[in-house]
Formats: C-alpha cells, sequence, structure tokens
C-alpha cells in the first residue's frame, strides 16, 4: 500500500528556518557588508584656544583700548561720558548679537540677510561645529561678536561730545541692524560678496569701510562743535590716547 506525502514542507525542515534566518542576519552585519562610520567632527584643543585668545584681544581693543583712545582726546568734562559709551555698547551690542544679530549674519538666508534659524544660539548652534572650521559654533558666535562690538564703537569719534548717551546707543543698534548685519552675511555669511568671490580677510569691508563711511556721514549730519574753532578745546590726557594706541596695536594679532 502507497503512503500519500504529507502536503507542504516537513516539521523537519520548517526548523531550519529561523537559523537561515539568524545566519542572514549575521551575514549582512558583518564588518565586510558594514557601511564606513561617518566621522564625529571634533573641536581642535589648539584652534580653540587660539581663538580664544583672540576674542579676548578683539574685545580688549574696545574695553579699555579704544575707551580710552578716545578719552585722551576729548576735554576733560566729556571723559567719563565717552568710557561709558564703549562699556555700555558691549553690553548692548553682546545682547543684540547673541539674541538675533549671529543668526542674521551666519545663518541661511537670502543675498543679504540670514535667517532665524540660530536665534538665541538654537538650531543645533550650541552644541556644533562651525563648518569648515574645527572650533565650537559658540566660540565663532563669541568671535564674531567681539567685531560687531568694534565696529559701531570705531564711529563714537566722529560725533564724540556731540551726542547724547540715548542717541548713541540707539544709533549703534539701529547701525547694526541696518549695516553690519547685512554687510557681514554678504561678505562673511556666505551672501551676495562672498558669492562674487569677495574675500576679507581682516575686516577690510565689514569693519573698516562701513565705520568709515558711517562717521563720515554721521559727523556731516552732527555738525561742528559748538564754539569751534573760537574756543580752544585742550584734550584731556594724551597719556590715555597713547596708552589706548597702544592696546590696539597688540589687540591687532588677534583682530587679523
Amino acid at each position: 500500500m502507497l503512503s500519500r506525502k504529507p502536503f507542504g514542507p516537513s516539521v523537519s525542515s520548517l526548523s531550519v528556518l529561523p537559523l537561515l534566518a539568524l545566519l542572514l542576519v549575521s551575514f549582512l552585519a558583518s564588518p565586510l557588508l558594514a557601511a564606513d562610520p561617518v566621522p564625529v567632527a571634533e573641536a581642535d584643543s589648539g584652534d580653540t584656544a587660539w581663538i580664544l585668545v583672540s576674542t579676548a584681544l578683539v574685545l580688549f581693543m574696545t574695553i579699555p583700548a579704544l575707551a580710552l583712545f578716545y578719552g585722551g582726546l576729548v576735554r576733560t568734562k566729556n571723559v567719563l561720558s565717552v568710557l561709558m559709551h564703549c562699556f555700555a555698547m558691549t553690553a548692548l551690542i553682546s545682547v543684540l548679537w547673541v539674541v538675533f544679530g549671529y543668526s542674521v549674519a551666519f545663518s541661511d538666508g537670502n543675498a543679504f540677510f540670514g535667517g532665524l534659524s540660530k536665534v538665541l544660539l538654537g538650531g543645533g548652534a550650541r552644541d556644533a561645529i562651525y563648518p569648515d572650521t574645527k572650533i565650537p559654533e559658540t566660540l565663532f558666535c563669541a568671535f564674531q561678536m567681539t567685531f560687531a562690538i568694534i565696529t559701531p564703537a570705531l564711529v563714537i569719534g566722529a560725533f564724540v561730545e556731540r551726542m547724547k548717551f540715548l542717541a548713541v546707543m540707539l544709533f549703534s543698534a539701529l547701525w547694526l541692524i541696518v549695516v553690519y548685519l547685512p554687510i557681514c552675511h554678504m561678505t562673511w555669511g556666505g551672501g551676495w560678496f562672498s558669492e562674487l568671490g569677495v574675500m576679507d580677510f581682516a575686516g577690510g569691508i565689514v569693519v573698516h569701510i562701513t565705520a568709515g563711511v558711517a562717521a563720515l556721514v554721521a559727523c556731516i549730519m552732527v555738525g561742528k562743535r559748538k564754539g569751534y574753532p573760537d574756543t580752544q578745546m585742550i584734550p584731556h590726557n594724551l597719556t590715555y590716547t597713547v596708552i589706548g594706541s597702544a592696546m590696539l596695536w597688540v589687540g591687532w594679532f588677534g583682530f587679523n
């Protein structure tokens, strides 16, 4: 009598399937087929240390170097106001830069302005390495902040002794937003000038041209000092000016 074979695979063959699946998974997960690991960007200790020093040097150029330089040139009654202009401007620009200035200057946007993805150092900026560098993005933000501080501070010399404290602060904040941030983005942030191949290694465009033009326009609009040239206007202390100049000289090693 002929026996019938059961329909389908036998029980013994079914028991082999889990083993085959395990072998297949092990083979696919083997190092031979694994993708190359993506390198994780890490900060370089040497680069980070030097940019930290440079950040301190450029900040040193505003307070106290520029404050002393201008303070020594004005009349005695205006020395304290000039010093406070530099100190207060440093505080004001620092806050504006972290809140939105850095994002407008160095985040993705159009040819003239960046976006708002890095407002308050959001968008992963706090933990990121800045592209094409080996330094933390927070440090890059701080380094660029010192340039944003000193640029409007340079303009003070054009209208020193002729503007009230509040007017100086308002002018500096508006000038940062309307002039500095767009030019910074266009030149250093991948905007229009950068696309044209413009390279500004030491702030010739972003800092010096913008500050120089602003100073010229400001002094023309404000006008000459009352009593000039009939009234003698003796500088308060030229020693302060020389000391400030020497400090600026030292600060250039971080600026450049």
